[in-house]
């Protein structure tokens, strides 16, 4: 079975994001990038339901989400059912 992750952040995480789908990249595991697209400033709540709605519904395996410090990114992805 094919990995397959979610990928997305808000613009205090962009530059982290790039860095990661990088060593994706090269370690051949498939991704897909749910936003931001550039460092310019985002509501983070969005991005991360993007990716736990994805997750909880079986379209993605796993999903990593990036911010400033993580807590508002983690606490918008478990309000999802099905999401820890």
């Amino acid at each position: 079975m094919t990995r397959k992750i979610a990928l997305a952040a808000d613009h205090a995480g962009f530059e982290e994001k790039e860095r990661i789908k990088h060593t994706l990249d090269k370690l051949g595991i498939a991704f897909d990038d749910m936003g931001t697209d550039s460092p310019e400033s985002v509501d983070y709540p969005d991005y991360a339901r993007r990716v736990a709605e994805a997750v909880g519904d079986g379209r993605y395996e796993q999903g990593l989400l990036f911010c400033g410090s993580g807590t508002g990114m983690a606490i918008s992805a478990n309000k999802v059912k099905g999401v820890r």
